[in-house]
């Protein structure tokens, strides 16, 4: 474990300068953030953005007021965009092992206070490993954890998630963008420097890591977006026919969350109400609302609506007095209508 993360630390304060210095785009977001996503990154110092590195846009919604934390934060760029988003009286705390990241975040702190209008700084950055979440203080206190292709380098991600579940409040939900692979890589693969630094040795599989989030508490993973990441001939003639793809999770904290769909016969309505969103709310890769048009699903999807901080943004119809079977979760109408088209491009 001292190995890797040792590793980590110089690929990322030492061999990288900038994002300009990566060998692939596994690390480095490609694709267009929305529009309202862009305007709060104009806001952000350039010193934070020459030196960020990520695989996606994981930035939630409905979160003011909201305490957040982002785990490997860098050099803070999520931080300040979830900074505007809480407000001033949320709160968004960073976590990072790298000092030469975390300076810089730091160096532009008031800067981004003036910037956002705020008489006090709502953000704080904390040297720590994610794996020891639980030294923190932060037991239950949490109602957004978030993360940007970081878990992919921990050299013990079942720590990870399930110290994030304890920081967690009940219906907290750990919202992440990573590298995933469609197979479980050779040991020498995952020791290569270069390869585990690109975050491509340390991508989970995706089954591995399913199992993972359920075994930690989180019963009902949630695949939100993915796209494919493309390769060099020189990382190609190492991992062959490996493919690796971004993809975006939401993973709930709901103790009472089901193993399979189930069918209630009920119905969720969105009200249109939620920043930023106020025509079409996506929930997953199958499940989008539009404003006003009711659209049945499972109890767990319910759950995770009535049971978080989306509850007051939706009307649900129905209850669980009576069971009708399996639930069989396809797209919603919206999804299958206006998913591809409001994609956000937030993954590579």
């Amino acid at each position: 474990m001292n190995v890797i993360t040792d590793s980590v630390q110089k690929y990322y304060s030492q061999v990288l300068k900038s994002s300009n210095d990566l060998k692939t785009n596994a690390c480095c977001a490609a694709g267009e953030p929305p529009q309202w996503m862009k305007n709060l990154i104009k806001n952000i110092s350039d010193k934070v953005l020459d030196k960020f590195y990520g695989c996606g846009f994981p930035v939630s919604e409905a979160v003011e007021g909201c305490t957040v934390v982002d785990l490997g934060c860098g050099t803070g760029r999520d931080v300040y965009i979830y900074s505007q988003l809480v407000g001033e009286q949320g709160k968004v705390i960073g976590i990072d092992m790298t000092d030469e990241q975390l300076a810089v975040a730091k160096e532009v702190e008031d800067e981004q206070r003036e910037k956002f209008a705020y008489k006090s700084s709502n953000v704080s950055f904390v040297k720590s490993y994610i794996e020891d979440l639980g030294q923190l203080n932060l037991e239950s206190s949490v109602d957004l954890v978030v993360s940007n292709c970081v878990v992919n380098l921990s050299p013990d991600k079942k720590a990870v998630l399930e110290g994030v579940f304890q920081i967690l409040k009940e219906g907290g939900e750990f919202y992440f963008s990573d590298v995933f692979c469609d197979r479980r890589l050779s040991e020498d693969l995952r020791q290569n420097e270069m390869l585990y630094g690109e975050c491509l040795g340390g991508a989970l599989y995706v089954n591995d890591f399913v199992s993972l989030a359920k075994n930690a508490g989180f019963k009902d993973p949630r695949l939100v977006e993915e796209s494919p990441i493309e390769l060099d001939e020189e990382v190609i003639e190492l991992t062959g026919k490996a493919q690796f793809v971004s993809r975006t999770y939401r993973l709930f904290k709901l103790n009472d969350l089901e193993e399979n769909c189930e069918d209630y016969g009920q119905s969720a309505e969105y009200l249109g109400t939620i920043p930023f969103k106020k025509h079409l709310f996506t929930l997953d890769s199958h499940h989008s609302f539009e404003a006003g048009r009711p659209e049945r699903v499972c109890g767990n999807t319910v759950d995770m609506i009535l049971n978080s901080r989306f509850n007051k943004h939706f009307k649900v119809s129905g209850n669980k007095k009576i069971h009708f079977g399996e639930f069989v979760c396809g797209n919603t109408i919206a999804s299958e209508q206006y998913q591809a088209s409001e994609s956000s491009g937030s993954c590579c």
